[in-house]
């Protein structure tokens, strides 16, 4: 096999020899539709197992684009792509959440560089999202008014850490940041998931998270090590409380120096945030490009 193979190149025999964005089954899939839905441990032991789904999602055919450098209109096939699988997902009887993610650079561990996401589908609500819901759910019961609303409306108003935004959407460095230099994407208006975006919508957020991407890629000179997470409601049930959103977590703190989750953060759950959220911001606005080209727009 060539020393530079890889599976999700078009020719290789495992992917259409041409495709825009492509759907690709995990070779490594940690859930599948058809595992045993329980564990056959009583009581302490008992587990939900491991019945869902583990998908790729392949961004381009071109093996060493980086995801910043897709036009918009590309990006907007992603989102396309991602919606689609997340509906789908979501009338599955057995989903409870469909977590949408990239891994992206050799720090973050990743060792395919082809452009590519994943999305992992959980039979049960994962920790880190059932802690958010939950306190979504007691800010509307003692606020009557949405959380993430009110952090965007504090922010707007604030201003300095706003970088970006469109019609539909704002891009942030949060004043909860805890890595250095995250963004935040918020969706303008009050929608749940993918799927509740309109045309319009969607198009606009193909806009901004292309901004994002080359505005990291800028400010050290090299593609960003980064998580792109994506918030979003779980499958099943009314969450009136949540607000759909994109977090992007970079573990570069400077153009040498990465940030390590170590001791205080794993094991305490407390980041320690080397960097402040107004400066970073101002660090992104800074970036260039500041506006998307024609041949950006695809």
């Amino acid at each position: 096999m060539p020393a530079n193979w890889c599976p999700f190149d078009p020719g290789s025999g495992h992917v259409p020899d041409h495709y825009d964005v492509y759907l690709y089954p995990n070779d490594f899939a940690a859930f599948t539709l058809d595992s045993p839905p329980f564990s056959p441990e009583p009581g302490l032991f008992k587990t939900t197992g491991a019945r869902g789904a583990t998908d790729v999602v392949l961004y381009h055919p071109n093996h060493t684009l980086p995801p910043s450098q897709m036009t918009q209109a590309h990006w907007r096939k992603v989102i396309g792509l991602w919606t689609s699988r997340y509906a789908e997902l979501a009338r599955n009887p057995d989903i409870q959440y469909t977590y949408i993610f990239e891994n992206t650079g050799v720090a973050i561990g990743v060792t395919m560089p082809h452009p590519h996401g994943q999305i992992y589908s959980f039979p049960y609500i994962p920790p880190y999202i059932q802690t958010e819901l939950d306190s979504g759910a007691a800010y509307m019961h003692d606020h009557k008014t949405c959380l993430y609303c009110d952090v965007l409306t504090g922010e707007k108003a604030d201003g300095r850490r706003i970088f970006w935004e469109n019609a539909s959407f704002v891009a942030m460095c949060p004043f909860y940041a805890r890595y250095p230099t995250e963004v935040a994407i918020y969706a303008r208006r009050h929608v749940g998931a993918l799927p509740d975006l309109t045309d319009t919508e969607a198009t606009d957020l193909a806009e901004i998270i292309k901004i994002v991407r080359m505005k990291y890629d800028d400010l050290y000179g090299f593609p960003m090590p980064l998580m792109m997470i994506q918030r979003q409601s779980p499958s099943k049930g009314e969450h009136p409380y949540f607000h759909y959103h994109i977090d992007f977590y970079p573990i570069q703190r400077s153009k040498e120096k990465l940030k390590y989750i170590a001791g205080v953060e794993s094991g305490a759950g407390t980041f320690l945030n080397d960097t402040v959220p107004e400066e970073e911001a101002e660090k992104m606005r800074r970036a260039e490009p500041n506006q998307l080209t024609a041949a950006d727009r695809g």
